[in-house]
C-alpha cells in the first residue's frame, strides 16, 4: 500500500445499514437493560451515549480491517425493527484486530464520534466504540442478511435541509430513511450491505477504489456517467466501492466509467473523509468491460479558427516522457492540433523544486517538441512569468497559463510591457479593440487574484481578423464543504474568490466591447466552477460573454469526474461578436482509470 494510499485510509471509520437479520444466538442470560448496537447509534446522526462508557455490547464481527484505521465491524443479531436505527458499528482497535468475520463477540469501551477531517471539514461524524475490549463467545456464526441498495430502496431525494438554529447542522435532526438518501445511509452506518450490477460512474484510482450508482436511471451521461446538473441534484445513488482484502493480497479492479461491477459487492457500509458514505467490500464483484474509448474531435475547416483549453496537470521538465507523450498525442489526435491552444497548469522549469525559478521555457520546449514529433504543428508559444511563489499551486512549482498558437494559421501580435505585474489595457486602433500588452495579465493586482492564477490576455490574428484570448485558471474549490457534510447545504467558501475574480474578468471583457462592439473575444480554460454557478453567472453578466456549454446537451456537459458525479470545471465563453460557432469537449482523461491529466480538454471552433 502506498504512502498516499494509506493516509487515505486512515480517514475511514465507520458505517450502517439496516436489514432482515439472521437469528444468532447472543450470549446466555444478558440483563434486561443490557445496552445494545441500535442503543448507542440512536435515532440522529450523534450517538446519545457519546462519551460514556458501556459494557458487553453483542454481535456479530462482520468484517475486519487490518490496514489504515484499523478495527472491524459488528451487527446487532436483534434488531428493534427501527428504521432510523443503525444495527452495525465500527470498533476502533487501533491494532491489528484479533477477531474473525462470524466471531460472535462482546464489546466494552467508550462511545465516542470520530469526524474525519477534524471538526474544520464540516464533515459528518462517526459513532464508534474507542479504547475496547473484547470477548469472543464463539465462532463461525452466520452472518446477518445484508440490507440490498438499490432504486427500490435509495430515495431520490438527497440530504434534508439543515436545522437554521444549528447553523445549517443536520447531525441534530431525526433520521428519515425513507425520504433522504443521507439520511438512509446513515441508519445502515456500519451495517452489511449489499449492491448487484452497479454501473461504475467514476473510474477507479491510485487510491483502490471505484464509483458506483445503486439508481442508474439519475442523470446518465451520454458514456455512462451520472451528470451533475445542479446544487439541487446531488444523485443520491452514488457510492463508493473500496475492498476490505489488502492490495498485497488481491489488487484493486481497472474499471472505466460506463463499465458493470458484475454480481454482488458486499460488506459494512463506512463513512470517510474522501467521499463520505462507501461500501466496504468484504465481497467484490467482478469488472465487466464496457469499451469506453477516447474521443476524436472534428479537424477546424480552412475557415475556421479552433481555439481549445487543456489543463495539462502540473507539467513540468521532470515529469517522465511517457506523460509528455500522451499529452502531445492528445493535442495531435484527439483535438485535431487546434490554432491556439490555452493551456492551465504549466509549471516552471524544475517543478515543484521551491526555489527562485519562475521561467517555464524548458517545460514548454520539451512539450512543444513531443507534438512536433507526435506528428502535430511546431507551436510556438506565448506566457508571462508569475512572481516567485505568488500564484498558488503546487509550492514551488509557480503554474501559469500558456498560450500555444500554431504560427502556419494564426499569427500573435507581440505588444511589449506585460510583466507579472503589469495590468492589460485596451485602446482603439483603426476601429478594432486592440490590447496595449500581449501577452499581458488582467488585473494581476486586483485582490480577487490572491494567491490565484492571473488571467493571460493575448491578441491574435486569423485571417486578417484580430481575436482576443483570455486563458484563466481561477481559484480551486479548497475549503468547500462536500456534498455529504453534517451540514446542508453545504458551505461553498471558495465561491466567494472565484466570483470576484469572475467579475474582474467580466469588466475587462466590457472593455473591449466598450471599444469595438462586435470583438471577438474567447475566454477559457480552468474555472473551477459549474455552469450554473454563481462564478458563471458574473461571466455572462450583462450578455458580456455566453456560456459555449449551454449548447450541448445536459448529458455531454462535464469535463472532470470528483466523487462519481460528472461535472464541468473547465469552460470557454465568448462574446456575442462570435456568433454561430462548433463546440466540443473532448473526453479523454476524466472518465478512465488511465489518465494523462485529470480534466479533459475542449474546443471550439468558429469562423471571426
Amino acid at each position: 500500500m502506498s504512502r498516499s494510499q494509506a493516509a487515505r485510509t486512515a480517514a475511514l471509520t465507520v458505517a450502517a445499514l439496516t436489514s432482515t437479520l439472521l437469528a444468532v444466538p447472543a450470549s446466555a442470560a444478558e440483563p434486561a437493560d443490557t445496552v445494545r448496537i441500535h442503543d448507542i447509534q440512536g435515532t440522529t446522526r450523534v450517538s446519545p451515549l457519546a462519551g460514556e462508557q458501556v459494557s458487553q455490547v453483542s454481535g456479530v464481527v462482520t468484517g475486519v480491517r487490518a490496514y489504515g484505521s484499523r478495527g472491524f465491524w459488528m451487527q446487532d443479531t436483534a434488531p428493534d425493527g427501527d428504521p432510523a436505527t443503525s444495527e452495525g458499528l465500527f470498533v476502533f482497535t487501533g491494532s491489528v484486530p484479533r477477531v474473525a468475520v462470524g466471531d460472535l463477540v462482546q464489546v466494552s469501551g467508550t462511545v465516542t464520534e470520530y469526524r474525519p477531517g477534524g471538526n474544520s471539514s464540516g464533515n459528518q461524524s462517526l459513532t464508534q466504540i474507542s479504547r475496547p475490549q473484547v470477548t469472543v463467545v464463539s465462532s463461525g456464526n452466520p452472518l446477518p442478511a445484508p440490507v440490498t441498495l438499490d432504486s427500490a430502496s435509495v430515495p431520490e431525494a438527497y440530504a434534508p435541509q439543515g436545522d437554521p438554529a444549528a447553523g445549517g447542522s443536520i447531525e441534530g435532526l431525526e433520521l428519515r430513511p425513507q425520504a433522504y438518501a443521507l439520511d438512509l445511509y446513515e441508519s445502515l452506518e456500519g451495517m452489511d450491505v449489499r449492491i448487484r450490477d452497479a454501473r461504475v460512474v467514476g473510474p477507479s484510482t491510485r487510491y483502490a477504489e471505484l464509483w458506483v450508482t445503486v439508481r442508474p436511471e439519475q442523470n446518465p451521461s451520454a458514456r455512462g456517467g451520472t451528470v451533475y446538473g445542479g446544487y439541487d441534484e446531488q444523485n443520491s445513488g452514488r457510492l463508493k466501492v473500496e475492498s476490505l482484502t489488502p492490495l498485497s493480497q488481491e489488487p484493486f479492479p481497472i474499471a472505466n466509467t460506463g463499465d458493470v461491477l458484475a454480481g454482488a459487492t458486499t460488506g459494512p457500509l463506512d463513512y470517510e473523509q474522501y467521499g463520505g458514505y462507501h461500501v466496504v467490500a468484504r465481497e467484490l464483484g467482478e469488472v465487466e468491460d464496457r469499451g469506453l474509448e477516447r474521443e476524436r474531435t472534428r479537424a477546424q475547416r480552412r475557415g475556421e479558427l479552433a481555439v481549445a483549453t487543456y489543463n495539462v496537470e502540473n507539467l513540468h521538465p521532470g515529469n517522465d516522457q511517457e506523460k509528455f507523450g500522451r499529452l502531445a498525442r492528445g493535442v495531435v489526435e484527439n483535438l485535431a492540433s487546434p490554432d491556439i491552444l490555452a493551456l492551465e497548469e504549466i509549471q516552471d522549469d524544475n517543478g515543484p523544486v521551491n526555489d527562485e525559478v519562475v521561467s517555464a521555457d524548458a517545460t514548454l520546449a520539451k512539450f512543444t517538441e513531443a507534438i512536433a514529433a507526435a506528428g502535430g504543428p511546431r507551436y510556438e508559444w506565448r506566457a508571462v512569468d508569475p512572481v516567485d511563489d505568488a500564484d498558488g499551486g503546487q509550492p514551488g512549482g509557480n503554474i501559469r497559463n500558456v498560450f500555444l498558437f500554431n504560427p502556419e494559421r494564426v499569427s500573435f501580435v507581440d505588444r511589449p510591457g506585460g510583466g507579472a505585474t503589469t495590468a492589460v489595457g485596451v485602446e482603439r486602433e483603426r476601429g478594432r479593440a486592440v490590447l496595449t500588452h500581449s501577452p499581458a495579465r488582467v488585473a494581476p493586482n486586483d485582490t480577487a487574484w490572491e494567491d490565484s492564477r492571473k488571467p493571460l490576455a493575448g491578441e491574435f490574428r486569423f485571417r486578417g481578423r484580430t481575436v482576443i484570448v483570455v486563458a484563466n485558471h481561477f481559484a480551486s474549490k479548497g475549503g468547500d464543504q462536500s456534498l455529504h457534510a453534517a451540514v446542508q447545504p453545504p458551505d461553498r467558501s471558495s465561491e466567494v474568490q472565484r466570483t470576484a475574480q469572475a467579475r474582474v474578468v467580466n469588466h475587462f471583457v466590457r472593455q473591449v466591447l466598450a471599444v469595438e462592439r462586435k470583438a471577438n473575444v474567447v475566454v477559457l480554460g480552468d474555472i473551477n466552477d459549474f455552469e450554473f454557478s454563481a462564478t458563471t453567472r458574473e461571466l455572462t453578466a450583462g450578455g458580456a460573454l455566453r456560456s459555449a456549454v449551454l449548447s450541448l446537451p445536459e448529458e455531454e456537459r462535464y469535463t472532470y469526474v470528483y466523487d462519481g458525479n460528472a461535472q464541468v470545471l473547465d469552460q470557454t465563453l465568448v462574446s456575442p461578436g462570435v456568433g454561430r460557432f462548433d463546440y466540443d469537449i473532448v473526453h479523454v482523461n476524466a472518465e478512465f482509470a488511465d489518465q494523462a491529466s485529470d480534466h479533459d480538454p475542449q474546443v471550439i471552433r468558429f469562423r471571426p
